[in-house]
């Protein structure tokens, strides 16, 4: 960490004279899990904030603005939308842990920012109470996929009657290369729940029609000779290892419909032990199209064979186009029951969790368009019967927590020759992945305080680990492989040590290993569209050692956090992509890597009332990511971490000329990313790269009497076209209404 850096911060840490936010007063609507009091550094968001400062469609969209966070959300109603923390890029899905009401979001199916992203559409922004961000696996309650970080959902349960009605629209003007559209976006969700003496019922529903921009172009690089059909469009540009290459089209244009029903039932069995059960169903329908930019002699769309060019010759696969053009229809489900109490200094709870892909297909021609847009052969790829189930059990009592855990995950993906991708029945199997992963845990900790003022946590997980009954199957190349059961046991010991400096500052101190076990996807999954992915079924565990080091001053008015952190992962299990087999397509794929390491600084803040009726919160975050030892890729040594950038930062500044009426003005700001583990992707502004951004945001929110809320905002207001892999969202419009009862 630059000195400069830090010499910078500390003085500004006293001239702020930040502070924290106050609990949440509001009942819970479930026991807490015991044993957070080692969970290192936190950031929270409330629902009051939510409404006032952010153009909140999608619930992922409420932590954009937290420390140290990346959303990859590529459009509305996204379902491939992981975050990136400090130290874990967007690629390692399995390295951050999302709960709703306790029950696992994050999909630990695989390590990816694709069918392993977290369930956020599982709740909406209308039913959030809070969302709390922790930081670091330093608490012994989590799994070692808390590596980057915790996000913990806290949704309401009503006292009395109550019922809201909310909707958006959203319009965004896209413009890159040939494509130039206006895509609206469309969201209403409600609710309604009261209080009936013991038992408390609440249920929710939310429906979005969203429309993207493209997701990815076809691309080509100019080939040898002068053979070819002559043609006209496309346009010059670099591919991100700045390669000359001519982009022909866009394809992924998504429309999306999604719905979600859900149902939460509280029952009071006694004064102290409250029973809860919480069942959301989810549904998606996809249609997704390409758009060629070439023309054939005639004036038709072209979109497959060897092009002439301006002299040049392109030879473009019937796959190119066809690949971005498929349906895709899901249905998933959720189930939670827990049990929790206190009587006396003894708390405890118990959850128990499943989720389902009940349905899970899409369907991709075979053919090149425009034919295959009437029908014709193709695949379909489902993922029915892939899940998976947890318990959990925990106790508190005067300091001491224990706790017990389970969890079991199935992958089911088989693909389907049809004779009409659009319609058709499925027919032969030509590729099908299995497996499935069991984790069981044991864990304590004990908080004591030898003076008032300091506290010290000692901890530990154990865990068994076990995946088996992993199998490969490919018609063509022919494959047909058992793969080998792989177990391990693991312990990961966890410290902490607060000491309350007076009233307003506190030093805190943590220590974390933790072990981040491969996902059943990483082992067995394979996969050949639209993104390759190549599974490993010998990978290892990986070990991260994180060590934090926080300086913390508190007010009434709010809080100010300075924050030293370290991570150095053993065995560190990196997703990332490039070229599959020598060849030019595109895949992803983790490895183990020897070792890498990660430290930086973070200085984050929230004051409230900075002057009169305005309200600054905002963080900065270095980080210095960096693979330290990698013998079978030697060139990757001292290279960025893929996905982890040097500089991230957010900055939200809200005035209230009127009780009624919020004003904000919001930015987020990441300097250049990698993607590969020796950072040979050189060119970021293009696709597949990864760019630095500055996105800036608007926000107007105005109370009208004592049931409407009205909402205006901009996303993206400078327009910054920029890429993550994909390319993101350009300038939009939002506007939202909110009726309660």
């Amino acid at each position: 960490m630059p000195t400069s850096l830090l010499g910078a911060t500390l003085p500004a840490l006293a001239l702020l004279s930040p502070v924290p936010v106050e609990d949440d007063p509001q009942r819970p609507d479930i026991v807490v899990t015991a044993g957070r009091e080692a969970e290192g550094t936190r950031a929270s968001i409330d629902a009051e904030t939510i409404a006032a400062k952010i153009n909140a469609i999608n619930v992922e969209d409420t932590i954009k603005y937290l420390p140290s966070l990346i959303v990859r959300k590529r459009h509305i109603g996204d379902t491939q939308a992981p975050i990136a923390t400090r130290t874990s890029g967007l690629g390692a899905s399995a390295r951050s842990l999302i709960y709703a009401d306790g029950v696992l979001l994050s999909a630990l199916i695989g390590n990816n920012n694709t069918s392993a992203s977290p369930r956020w559409g599982m709740v909406s922004p209308e039913e959030i109470s809070r969302i709390d961000v922790s930081y670091g696996p330093y608490a012994a309650a989590r799994p070692g996929n808390s590596i980057g970080a915790v996000v913990e959902i806290t949704t309401r349960l009503p006292d009395r009657l109550e019922a809201t009605a909310h909707g958006a629209i959203n319009v965004q003007n896209y413009e890159k290369y040939g494509t130039d559209e206006t895509l609206p976006s469309r969201q209403f969700s409600a609710t309604i729940g009261d209080r009936f003496g013991s038992l408390t019922l609440f249920a929710s529903l939310d429906h979005v029609d969203s429309q993207g921009q493209p997701l990815g172009y076809v691309t080509a690089a100019a080939g040898t000779g002068s053979t070819g059909m002559a043609a006209t469009g496309g346009f010059a540009d670099r591919n991100r290892t700045g390669g000359a290459i001519r982009v022909l089209g866009a394809t992924g244009l998504e429309h999306q419909r999604q719905d979600r029903y859900k149902l939460k039932a509280a029952l009071d069995l006694t004064p102290g032990v409250t029973l809860t059960y919480v069942g959301a169903l989810f549904l998606n329908t996809t249609d997704a199209r390409s758009e060629t930019y070439l023309s054939d002699a005639a004036g038709a769309p072209a979109y497959a064979g060897t092009f002439l060019i301006d002299g040049r010759p392109y030879t473009v696969a019937a796959s190119a186009f066809s690949n971005g053009t498929y349906r895709s229809d899901t249905r998933h489900w959720s189930h939670s029951l827990s049990a929790g109490g206190q009587g006396g200094p003894v708390a405890w709870q118990v959850i128990g969790s499943s989720y389902a892909f009940d349905r899970d297909e899409q369907r991709i021609p075979g053919t090149a368009l425009p034919g295959a847009a009437a029908g014709g052969a193709g695949t379909i790829t489902r993922l029915n019967g892939t899940g998976w189930r947890t318990l959990d059990a925990s106790a508190s009592w005067r300091g001491l927590s224990v706790g017990g855990h389970w969890d079991a995950f199935r992958l089911a993906s088989d693909r389907f020759a049809t004779r009409d991708w659009r319609y058709g029945d499925a027919g032969e199997v030509n590729l099908a992945s299995r497996g499935k992963t069991r984790t069981i845990a044991l864990w304590a900790q004990q908080v004591v305080r030898p003076i008032p003022a300091l506290s010290v946590t000692i901890g530990g997980r154990h865990e068994w680990w076990k995946a088996f009954d992993g199998r490969n199957f490919s018609l063509s190349p022919a494959i047909a492989a058992q793969q080998p059961e792989l177990s391990a046991a693991r312990f990961s010991p966890k410290a902490s040590l607060a000491w309350d400096i007076g009233d307003r500052w506190t030093v805190r101190g943590s220590y974390g290993r933790a072990w981040r076990f491969p996902t059943v996807s990483e082992l067995y999954q394979l996969v050949t569209t639209p993104v390759p992915a190549v599974p490993d079924p010998n990978l290892r565990p990986e070990r991260a050692d994180s060590q934090e080091l926080a300086l913390e001053r508190r007010d009434g008015r709010g809080t100010m956090r300075l924050a030293l952190f370290n991570e150095v992962v053993a065995d560190a299990l990196v997703g990332q992509s490039g070229p599959l087999n020598g060849t030019t397509t595109i895949a992803t794929f983790v490895q183990n890597v020897e070792r890498t390491r990660a430290r930086g600084v973070e200085l984050s803040f929230d004051r409230r009332d900075l002057v009169p009726r305005f309200d600054l919160a905002g963080s900065v975050t270095y980080a210095d990511a960096v693979t330290s030892a990698n013998a079978a890729a030697p060139a990757s040594v001292g290279k960025l971490i893929p996905g982890v950038p040097h500089w991230k930062a957010s900055l939200v500044a809200t005035w209230r000329p009127d009780d009624a009426v919020s004003l904000t003005a919001a930015g987020r700001y990441t300097s250049r990313i990698f993607g590969t583990l020796d950072n040979s992707d050189a060119v970021g502004d293009t696709y597949q790269g990864f760019d630095r951004y500055l996105v800036v945001d608007l926000r107007a929110a105005f109370r009208v009497g004592r049931r409407w809320s009205l909402g205006l905002g901009v996303d993206n207001l400078t327009n910054d076209r920029y890429f993550l892999f994909h390319p993101f969202p350009q300038r939009s419009i939002t506007a939202d209404a909110t009726l309660k009862l």
